[in-house]
């Protein structure tokens, strides 16, 4: 510092320019210290340092002052809050205005805008349980936060790594260590950590916080992380490309042309069995596929090519399925019957509505947690016979069967 600091502070000594002083305090915040600390150093009034560090409104007495930024805040739009956002907000609280009013206003989320209160906010001096939001300290405290990379928690504190490469020495997992953590220094916030942050000192490289070799101690026994393939970039669930139920005709959505069929299984004790069903959109005509030798796909594709098979061209136009494993053999179904397939979106059952309400009534039949696999093949046609002559208020309460049989006439 090149200038002296008044040993004599008790006398005041009239307006003077601190430009000097507030140079070094800038610098000394930018350190880290401490409001009250570098004004000590520096020789000034606490809240003359508050005023250089948040900045001052203009009044009749003296002008605007801006507030000392420790970093340079990004121009241009951001995800992050601006700080004439903050400003807005800080308005908008005094006017009794909601969060929820607020971030409207803003084009925010209700919890953006509520986080930045909580965090950004500080205790009043004359009554330490209120709190005030002041805009220009809140951007202060976002862009000190800012800057990357940030030294980690565990490489800061020798007490804390020690406790948990011991753990680690004893095969505990992170989740563990965490929670031991917190039952054994409840008043210590400075030796809690999640388990993120175990597994993160780990396995990113660079960071040296724990010895690289404790990663063999997790029950995993890997020593990097098992990348997870995002959903553009897995793996094709079949060899043929699945056709989504997007590209169905539309003369299928809104049931005016018969022909276009819903299949499903039905499962039975221990996955072990099934059932298959096909249901008919416009008649709910139903039909199922007898399984006795499992339900690999193979043996779906030819029993459901089997059973279309003994139907009329113009009743079988398409086929709706879920994206089950046994489907995997669609591409050949296809060639082999000119039926093409459809596939829902992933747990979208709605997709295939009919044929879920039927699964439901065939579950009388077949209930859930038995073996399908003693039902022989004149069972299942007595069942889909069974249900094909009950009367069905969609449908005008005409019978299933005496729908398509008016279909067959004409």
């Amino acid at each position: 510092m090149d200038f002296k600091i008044r040993e004599l502070r008790t006398v005041a000594q009239g307006r003077k320019r601190l430009l000097r002083e507030r140079e070094a305090y800038s610098q000394l915040m930018q350190q880290g210290l401490s409001n009250k600390e570098a004004c000590r150093i520096i020789g000034i009034n606490e809240k003359t340092g508050r005023r250089w560090r948040n900045g001052r409104s203009a009044d009749r007495r003296q002008k605007a002052a801006p507030p000392i930024n420790t970093v340079v805040p990004p121009s241009g739009p951001s995800r992050y809050l601006r700080e004439d956002e903050r400003i807005y907000i800080a308005d908008r609280l005094r006017e009794k205005a909601t969060v929820r009013a607020i971030a409207i206003e803003l084009g925010r989320s209700p919890s953006t805008v509520s986080r930045e209160i909580r965090r950004n906010g500080m205790p009043l001096r004359e009554d330490a349980r209120r709190w005030a939001y002041r805009p220009h300290a809140a951007q202060a405290r976002a862009d000190a936060r800012r800057p990357r990379p940030k030294p980690g928690k565990i490489s800061q504190n020798t007490e804390l790594r020690d406790f948990i490469q011991d753990r680690l020495h004893l095969r505990w997992s992170p989740e563990q260590i965490c929670q031991a953590l917190r039952t054994q220094f409840p008043q210590r916030p400075e030796m809690h950590v999640v388990h993120e942050t175990v597994y993160q000192a780990l396995y990113v490289q660079g960071r040296g916080e724990l010895r690289r070799e404790l990663a063999r101690a997790l029950r995993t026994g890997r020593v990097r992380r098992k990348p997870r393939r995002q959903a553009q970039q897995r793996q094709p669930r079949f060899s043929t490309p699945m056709v989504m139920i997007s590209e169905r005709p539309g003369e299928a959505e809104d049931r005016a042309v018969p022909g276009h069929w819903e299949g499903d299984l039905i499962i039975g004790k221990d996955g072990a069995s099934a059932i298959g069903t096909l249901v008919e959109r416009a008649t709910r005509y139903v039909m199922l596929l007898h399984l006795p030798d499992g339900r690999s796909a193979e043996h779906v594709r030819d029993t459901l090519t089997a059973t279309v098979q003994t139907l009329p061209a113009h009743l079988v136009r398409s086929l709706t399925w879920d994206q089950g494993a046994e489907m995997a053999a669609h591409g050949a179904f296809t060639i082999d019957t000119d039926i093409p397939v459809y596939f829902c979106d992933p747990a979208s059952p709605w997709q295939r509505g009919s044929n879920e309400n039927t699964n439901g009534l065939l579950r009388q039949y077949f209930p859930k947690g038995t073996d399908l696999a003693v039902h022989t093949r004149e069972h299942l046609d007595a069942v889909a016979t069974e249900l094909n002559g009950r009367p069905r208020k969609t449908l005008g309460w005409e019978t299933p069967a005496e729908r398509l049989h008016k279909l067959l006439a004409a």
